[in-house]
């Protein structure tokens, strides 16, 4: 799948940069905003991964065309999907969203040991 493929990507970036120890966690945090993009954006689910290390700190982006904001909820235990945002925000330092010119921005970061 092409989650499967950024997901490598990412992993391969990491470990380029010596961030192995960021690895699950990028993948797990990337993987969630994607699934997201795929289940929620309406029309076109076209979408872009940014990854930055900077100071320290790792930013994942994803940017789609949907300009509705996701929401953080808790979802029943009963439920199987609805976790993915609280899945993000356990994983990272801190995470987002942001409006873009076509749509919107999900990010999350993570620290760098």
């Amino acid at each position: 799948s092409r989650i499967g493929q950024v997901r490598r990507i990412v992993s391969a970036q990491l470990r380029y940069w010596h961030l192995d120890a960021l690895i699950d966690q990028a993948t797990l945090g990337v993987t969630e905003l994607l699934t997201n993009v795929h289940r929620h954006a309406e029309s076109d689910k076209t979408c872009s991964v940014e990854i930055e290390f900077l100071l320290g700190v790792l930013t994942v982006s994803v940017r789609d065309r949907d300009p509705r904001f996701p929401e953080l909820r808790r979802a029943p235990d009963t439920e199987t999907c609805g976790r993915g945002l609280a899945l993000v925000a356990a994983v990272s330092e801190s995470w987002g969203v942001r409006p873009d010119e076509r749509g919107k921005v999900v990010w999350f970061t993570l620290a760098a040991a």
